[in-house]
């Protein structure tokens, strides 16, 4: 295993920039009216993720460092709120919900035994 030098070394923090980057190319083609509405909340819940990640760890205190994990896991719940409204509204077809959707998931499970292992 490799050592841990920066929170960018984290997989946890990795997948969830991933997820960012995907949440910002798949809301580009939200409609229009939303841009200040859905598109800009979900892109906001997203990038919430990695940066409460990353503040968490550069706290260097165990309990700062698990309530930013769990500030993340609290955005992470809210991005996958406002990603099912999206594929309710037909904003995001299938294909491209479910992979974010798996993703938000995968993340959600490595933030939840991160803070059980801290």
């Amino acid at each position: 295993m490799d050592k841990i030098l920066s929170y960018r070394d984290l997989l946890i923090w990795q997948k969830s920039m991933d997820l960012v980057t995907d949440i910002y190319r798949a809301s580009a083609r939200f409609p229009k009216e939303e841009v200040y509405g859905l598109t800009s909340q979900i892109r906001r819940s997203s990038i919430s993720v990695p940066s409460n990640i990353a503040e968490g760890y550069g706290r260097r205190s165990t309990g700062d460092y698990k309530r930013f994990l769990s500030i993340s896991l609290g955005s992470l719940y809210e991005f996958q709120t406002q990603l099912e409204v999206s594929k309710r509204l037909n904003y995001l077809e299938e294909s491209e919900f479910e992979p974010l959707n798996n993703l938000s998931k995968e993340i959600e499970k490595m933030t939840n035994s991160l803070i059980s292992k801290l």
